[in-house]
């Protein structure tokens, strides 16, 4: 890059705010890395050794190649998995829309946003981001074969046995993206009308196998006991604290997710307040919508966003980590937006104004915030 192309990208704001966001995220590793990986490390540990069990998929993966789970494999294989997903997403960015500067503003509200790159690093280890990851895949993928289909329906068994509230979290923006990439471009006939019936169908039978019929079948002593047996270190007793969710019923964990609700709903105007800081994606985001050639289209979108919303209002009735529901339906719609920005519209739809002040103050507010966090705001 010349002097003068140097000169002039630090004199882009927007270029400016995509820098500071990726000195953040490195601010936020270091700081991760300081922190005790309690139930990522865990995840690491169980795998199918007492029968089928839910959240064991990773941990049986990690069983094929080590016996015995150093702590700093959370971080390294989180850290890569992320990687993985932060390069998928600039590649997607950049066939969906471009790197110019009319788009910066667009690459900042998305990647730079605190509900994204930078909480997915926060929460490093944890299942929310395989979701999305999947997700990303499918946007880059041709989608005009039944192969699309059965690899989306793929991604998903894969998701729900890695943890079975996937169901909720991800698989719905994944059928959203199948039905918009697919059906709504090859139409749907016989064939992938019966795939889509029976992948639904197997879903829903996969998903209440593991919430009902998933439970740890030995006493928890037995479990932590062969848990430490697959620890590199088994004196890091502490790391061994998340076990019960092995044992835990789903009454337990809606009675617990009320319990707190009178504290935790007190984390919702700073959810609000984080959304509005967004208002300029949302705007775009309505008008993309707006501007579809077919009513359709128009519609199916909406009742899909609805409906991947109406998914996240039910998790937050049964699970109270809410920074983290939270952030990853923010993530939902942002990777909706590719899926719509694909069909056809009627008009150009303006874009993020990057030379507005308002529209800039949100934007630096935004890359400022370092991340959301896992159940309160921050």
């Amino acid at each position: 890059m010349s002097l003068r192309a140097w000169q002039n990208w630090w004199r882009d704001p927007w270029r400016v705010m995509v820098a500071v966001n990726i000195a953040m995220i490195g601010a936020v590793f270091i700081h991760k890395i300081t922190l005790p990986p309690y139930v990522p490390y865990i995840h690491l540990l169980v795998d199918y050794r007492f029968g089928f069990v839910k959240r064991a998929l990773i941990g049986a993966i990690v069983s094929l190649f080590t016996q015995k789970v150093p702590v700093w494999l959370v971080f390294a294989f989180g850290g890569a998995v992320w990687l993985v997903t932060a390069l998928l997403f600039v590649k997607l960015f950049r066939r969906t829309f471009g790197f110019d500067d009319a788009h910066m503003p667009l690459f900042v509200f998305t990647s730079g946003s605190p509900f994204f790159l930078k909480n997915f690093m926060h929460t490093l280890g944890h299942f929310d981001i395989y979701g999305c990851l999947f997700a990303i895949i499918l946007l880059l993928l041709p989608a005009e074969s039944i192969g699309f289909v059965l690899l989306a329906a793929l991604f998903s068994i894969v998701l729900i046995l890695i943890h079975h509230i996937h169901l909720l979290m991800y698989v719905p923006t994944i059928a959203l993206i199948v039905l918009v990439r697919h059906y709504l471009t090859v139409g749907v006939g016989r064939l992938n009308f019966a795939v889509a019936v029976i992948s639904v169908l197997a879903l829903g039978v996969l998903f209440l196998a593991l919430q009902f019929w998933g439970t740890m079948p030995i006493p928890e002593a037995e479990f932590v006991a062969y848990l430490k047996t697959r620890m590199a270190d088994p004196a890091r007793t502490d790391l061994l604290g998340f076990s019960y969710i092995w044992y835990q019923p789903l009454a337990k964990e809606v009675s617990d997710t009320w319990a707190r609700l009178p504290s935790n709903i007190l984390g919702v105007p700073v959810f609000a307040l984080l959304i509005w800081l967004h208002s300029p994606l949302w705007r775009y985001f309505s008008n993309l919508i707006r501007s579809l050639a077919s009513d359709l289209h128009r519609h199916v979108v909406i009742a899909g966003i609805i409906g991947v919303t109406a998914a996240y209002l039910i998790m937050f009735a049964m699970v109270f980590d809410y920074s983290r529901w939270i952030s990853n339906w923010a993530v939902c719609l942002f990777l909706i937006l590719h899926a719509v920005k694909t069909l056809p519209s009627t008009q150009v739809v303006p874009l993020i104004a990057g030379d507005d002040r308002k529209t800039g103050i949100f934007g630096w507010i935004v890359t400022l915030i370092p991340r959301v966090g896992v159940i309160r705001p921050f």
